[in-house]
């Protein structure tokens, strides 16, 4: 294996023998593009900058620091990154299974006007035509269930929901997990006995620093487990810094300790930082000159916002459940979820005051006003008995049409490096702020007798704050208008793929893990047809299909 070569080994592999396909990432579009290229019978490895980590990596994280964060510089290798930059927050995770790590697990299908936003290329039926069957692939594949709990914090959002105007849009979350019997363990009950044994889910409200009982469905319990099954081999601990078009087709693929290796293609799913950096430096390096200008332009953040309430009454305890359980939509255009967050620490540094207005700088000197005219009230915030057990945490997005710019400059710290940059975008900027969302904290706050907050990134900061990211390396009709065509090919790098959310050209407005996974079913299905057009005596000898699995 190649994870175990010895140095002759990995020549050959660097002559491009051992391996069809490269693929750099392990996320919801790197997973999908693992198994399925497998099925179709090519030798897939995964390339995985983060480690491979365990259940008591998990249950050791909502206690440790060290084994929670993802800040590889002082040496903090575990799972939960958040980057900052000039204009957006950006929360995702690192290790074998991506984002799904940090997931809440919620599955839902965007409304039309995604499909219809004017950013996407044009298809002949239409994108939600050309997904549909790919959102049902995903969902059985992630192992989609409605969450069977409505506990308070659930009753006070339904509160939330009708002072709004909007009960009829209140109703439980469809989840990835395995409810199941509350932590009982049973073989494999998604893919015929195929899959790993699971654990029902015992509401411990802890999703979001991953899951220790195997009852969420994770990447490594489905798509990444079965593709290695059929021959895919996932390398943890490998960052690729580089990708180079060779002179005889196929690529060549520098990891950071300058192992190069060489396969016929590649699939990046990085994520939308990852990949879109990598896009930027292999560019500007010569290797591939080809990636269009219009890399790093319209990124989206989902038109987020993260609000919260801490509860009056020190011992009321809202944390049974799994993050996420119910949801509703304030308008037509805006969405609402509410959030357990068990193991999130970090949180007591990060809401102050909740604060109004569009205008950032005033935003900022009204937050600032509000914690110098009362630090005892933040103070106690901060040190808040029973923090978490007390906390309700709100993600608000958005489909409504907006942006920022990623570039490649020079780093403001560390000038003689270059890295990603924030500029803004050419259109109506990502918000900071959505009306919406402090309305939600407001109601939410008088039902249940609590204080609203603010994320102090948001107030002060001035930042979008996001972990659904999407844009960069958007589809689009040519060269002139996008990076990568509508079976997510790289213009200029034929067999250069990328596979993830910065290949979505708009704001889903609502969690995109779905998307994601149901356009990275579509490129796996476009890519099989292709291969079968220019081979037509060519079968899929490993087409193990979706519903054989369920």
């Amino acid at each position: 294996m190649l994870c175990a070569m010895s140095s002759q080994s990995r020549a050959g592999a660097s002559d491009g023998g051992a391996v069809d396909v490269i693929v750099v990432g392990s996320g919801f579009g790197g997973a999908v593009a693992a198994l399925r290229l497998s099925e179709q019978g090519r030798k897939v490895l995964v390339l995985e900058q983060g480690r491979r980590h365990t259940r008591d990596d998990f249950a050791a994280a909502r206690r440790d620091p060290r084994r929670y964060l993802w800040m590889p510089g002082i040496g903090l290798r575990g799972f939960f990154s958040q980057r900052v930059l000039s204009h957006v927050g950006i929360i995702g995770g690192v290790g074998v299974g991506g984002g799904s790590i940090v997931w809440a697990g919620v599955l839902l299908e965007p409304k039309d006007a995604f499909f219809t936003d004017p950013a996407w290329p044009s298809v002949p039926d239409g994108w939600r035509a050309e997904l549909t069957e790919h959102y049902r692939t995903a969902a059985r594949m992630l192992g989609r269930a409605t969450a069977p709990i409505k506990g308070p914090m659930d009753e006070h959002l339904e509160v939330v929901a009708r002072r709004a105007g909007a009960g009829e849009t209140y109703g439980p979350t469809p989840m990835a997990i395995y409810f199941g019997e509350e932590g009982v363990t049973v073989p494999d009950p998604f893919f015929g006995g195929e899959g790993p044994e699971r654990t029902g889910c015992v509401m411990c409200g802890g999703c979001l620093v991953g899951c220790p009982y195997g009852s969420k469905n994770t990447l490594d319990l489905n798509y990444l487990w079965l593709a290695q099954r059929r021959g895919a081999e996932i390398r943890s601990d490998s960052r690729v810094v580089s990708v180079a078009a060779l002179d005889a087709g196929g690529y060549e693929v520098e990891l950071a300790d300058g192992e190069r290796l060489r396969a016929g293609e590649v699939v990046l799913a990085a994520g939308v930082l990852g990949t879109v950096e990598l896009l930027f430096r292999s560019r500007e390096n010569g290797g591939l000159p080809n990636v269009s200008e219009r890399l790093g332009v319209g990124v989206r953040t989902n038109s987020e916002a993260i609000t919260a309430v801490l509860a009056d009454d020190v011992d009321v305890d809202l944390t049974r459940g799994p993050t996420i359980s119910s949801e509703f939509y304030p308008d037509e255009r805006t969405h609402v979820t509410q959030n357990r967050y068990v193991g999130g620490w970090h949180m007591r540094l990060q809401l102050g005051p909740l604060v109004d207005g569009a205008d950032p700088r005033r935003r900022r000197r009204e937050a600032l006003r509000a914690l110098a005219s009362r630090p005892a009230l933040q103070l106690r915030t901060m040190f808040a008995r029973n923090f978490i057990r007390r906390l309700s945490v709100f993600t608000v997005m958005q489909d409504v049409e907006n942006e920022i710019r990623l570039v490649f400059d020079r780093s403001p710290v560390r000038p003689w490096r270059r890295v990603l940059r924030s500029r803004a975008g050419e259109g109506l900027q990502a918000p900071s702020y959505l009306p919406q969302a402090n309305a939600v904290a407001r109601s939410f706050a008088e039902s249940i007798g609590g204080r609203p907050l603010n994320l102090l990134l948001e107030s002060i900061g001035g930042k979008s704050i996001t972990a659904h990211i999407l844009g960069g390396a958007s589809m689009g009709t040519d060269v002139a208008d996008g990076v990568i065509d509508t079976d997510h090919q790289v213009f200029g790098h034929p067999g250069l793929y990328v596979v993830d959310g910065s290949a979505i050209p708009a704001n889903v407005g609502v969690n995109p893990s779905l998307t994601i996974t149901a356009m990275a079913e579509r490129f796996a299905a476009r890519y099989a047809a292709r291969r079968a057009s220019d081979h037509p005596s060519r079968t899929a000898t490993f087409a193990h299909t979706t519903e054989e699995n369920s």
